[in-house]
């Protein structure tokens, strides 16, 4: 069966984004090249676990991670699952497969002296892009949300009377996030500002490019790169550092986690709990200086 039908399947039956679907089929094309290297050409569907170890070995020797070889095997996994409901093939090739073991990345994320210091230091909003720089930034930081997310947001999406944003999450399902007062003043700058671009797409979408286009992906990360290079040390400063500041900070001040997880749009509390590490963290140092049998 082609990959364009599993492709369908993805987009149309699990609802998936284009993002993730492209992933997939760019993990499957990877393991397609590999057979017609050294399989002569054979079908995906008709390998055996045999095969598909052999690519494992090859993808280790490559000097590819772990965690990245455990990703392409879920997308097989994914195909092999989808060819069996298709009756396609009988049996299921990964059946007795064991994923390798990836160490967990512990993601630091910014302070709230970095975040401050862009904030309030890096950034003199006086024109449109300095406006959607700003805007851009106070926006991860405020609600948590996905990058991908935050391209999708149109302005009927926001509700200044009632503060709150809609957000089409993952799977197209939606979720609303309130807004503070800061965010929604910068919210009303930055559509001045934008009010006197010529748009060239679709009116509607929120970030504009400085030439009216939606903005990309690729565009709001490297706008976050470039100011939190400046303000902090990390080696990462992506837009989801922001998001896992967001979390963070949150836990640190005590909200509840399952408040947490649904601001951040997950579907369960343990993918949630990963944020926890560094609001642990915070704790030990509280409890180091205030307990009395800890104290000097």
């Amino acid at each position: 069966m082609s990959l364009k039908a599993f492709s369908d399947y993805l987009l149309l039956e699990k609802k998936y984004s284009k993002h993730t679907v492209l992933a997939y089929i760019r993990d499957l094309e990877t393991f397609k090249d590999f057979l017609n290297e050294n399989h002569d050409a054979q079908s995906i569907g008709e390998v055996d676990y045999s095969q598909i170890r052999q690519w494992i070995v090859e993808l280790v020797n490559s000097g590819v991670s772990n965690r990245t070889i455990n990703r392409k095997v879920s997308s097989l996994s994914s195909y092999y699952k989808f060819l069996q409901k298709t009756k396609s093939i009988e049996a299921y090739p990964l059946k007795h497969h064991k994923a390798l073991k990836a160490g967990k990345d512990v993601q630091l994320p910014f302070s709230e002296e970095e975040l401050r210091r862009v904030l309030e230091n890096s950034i003199e909003v006086n024109d449109f892009e300095s406006s959607r720089d700003k805007l851009i930034i106070e926006l991860f930081y405020a609600t948590g949300i996905r990058r991908i997310e935050l391209v999708k947001i149109k302005i009927t999406d926001i509700d200044f009377s009632n503060k709150q944003l809609k957000v089409l999450g993952k799977r197209n399902k939606e979720r609303y996030i309130p807004l503070i007062d800061s965010l929604i003043k910068s919210l009303n700058a930055y559509l001045d500002y934008r009010d006197q671009l010529s748009v060239t797409e679709d009116e509607n979408v929120l970030f504009l490019t400085k030439k009216g286009l939606k903005i990309y992906e690729m565009l709001v990360y490297r706008i976050i790169n470039k100011y939190f290079s400046e303000a902090s040390s990390k080696a990462k400063c992506s837009p989801h550092v922001l998001r896992h500041s967001f979390a963070t900070h949150l836990l640190n001040e005590g909200a509840d986690l399952n408040a947490v997880k649904e601001l951040l749009g997950h579907t369960s509390l343990a993918a949630t709990q990963v944020y926890t590490h560094n609001s642990i963290a915070e704790l030990k140092k509280v409890y180091a200086k205030s307990h009395p049998r800890n104290i000097r």
